[in-house]
């Protein structure tokens, strides 16, 4: 047996999908060419994904769609399938069915996490597959290029230490955004850190195109940063504060009090809302990246508040009316 086979026996792997197609079949092959043990639970796809699934392989897992589905059930319900299977496993590698594991990754995440006792979580940088396509995606590559070292939170796809994923029993289910985030916030309450390698991990198909897209994934956003708030804003964590402060700070503070001192002191007091494009300028100039990516970045920043603030409406309508939180689907 060779050393990358040896250190990636004791790790399978969960995707999860709707109607990716040829994307699904991208992201097999990337795990399949190192992981024997690989579960994807289907959602629901129309497209013939459970049997090209299953055409290669792959155990598949199709949820019962008369209930309520998010992808922390899904990933959940993945989890549960290969342990059932496979009760020998260390690590799991979560990975979406839009998304390619990166050649070298898997072996270099489970030596890491062999190397780290007391690390629970470990992911990469994840890219996006088109990112010159479109404006949106070259937005999604932007977001998904965070600091090196340790984290707070990861993402979707990431490799964790089943012992600590079992320790806090998993993701939230109910949550239809922010699932990762939560899990953090529970595994570093246990002690348990979270660590970004220096590493490509994932190549990502965000496939957006429209305007429509981009606005409901950022009251995906906001729904999420209120949900999270509620569950773990009080200290010492304040999780997700923040966020949501400065979401109906400049999303509804500003243009209610705009509006408010015109009423009262004439049209000039909407001179207010200037503070807009100097916030643009502010955010751009502290940019990292190309004049271009700077400047678009710090845009759709500020005017991403405005479905961010309709997603934290959302949540708080759910909250006093009860009832599952339905999926806010951008795809």
């Amino acid at each position: 047996m060779s050393m990358i086979s040896e250190i990636t026996a004791r790790v399978g792997a969960v995707a999860i999908g709707r109607n990716e197609g040829e994307r699904l079949r991208a992201c097999l092959r990337s795990v399949r060419g190192f992981i024997g043990r690989v579960v994807y639970v289907d959602s629901g796809s129309t497209d013939g994904s459970v049997a090209l699934a299953r055409a290669m392989g792959v155990d598949v897992v199709e949820l019962d769609m008369r209930f309520p589905f998010t992808a922390a059930r899904a990933r959940n319900d993945g989890f549960g399938r290969l342990r059932a299977r496979f009760s020998d496993l260390a690590y799991v590698q979560f990975v979406d069915g839009d998304c390619e594991v990166a050649a070298g990754w898997l072996p270099q995440a489970v030596a890491f996490l062999e190397a780290h006792r007391d690390v629970a979580v470990v992911c990469g940088r994840r890219r996006e597959r088109y990112p010159e396509k479109t404006l949106y995606n070259m937005l999604c590559d932007i977001e998904w290029d965070t600091p090196i070292g340790e984290a707070k939170a990861c993402g979707g796809d990431s490799m964790v230490r089943i012992d600590a994923f079992e320790a806090v029993r998993g993701f939230r289910a109910d949550l239809i955004a922010g699932e990762e985030p939560e899990m953090c916030v529970r595994l570093r309450a246990a002690g348990w850190r979270i660590w970004r390698l220096d590493a490509e991990m994932a190549l990502h198909d965000a496939a957006m195109t429209r305007f429509r897209q981009w606005w409901l994934r950022s009251m995906r956003a906001g729904f999420a940063f209120a949900e999270g708030a509620a569950l773990h804003g009080a200290p010492p964590e304040r999780h997700r504060v923040r966020e949501s402060r400065g979401v109906w700070f400049w999303g509804l503070g500003i243009p209610l009090g705009a509006l408010v001192l015109a009423l009262a002191s004439g049209a000039w007091s909407l001179l207010l809302l200037l503070i807009y494009p100097l916030q643009v300028i502010r955010l751009a100039a502290r940019g990292r990246r190309s004049f271009r990516e700077n400047w678009w970045r710090a845009f759709f920043l500020v005017l991403g508040k405005f479905p961010e603030m309709l997603g934290q409406v959302k949540f708080l309508l759910r909250r006093r009316i009860g009832g599952p939180a339905r999926l806010i689907e951008y795809k």
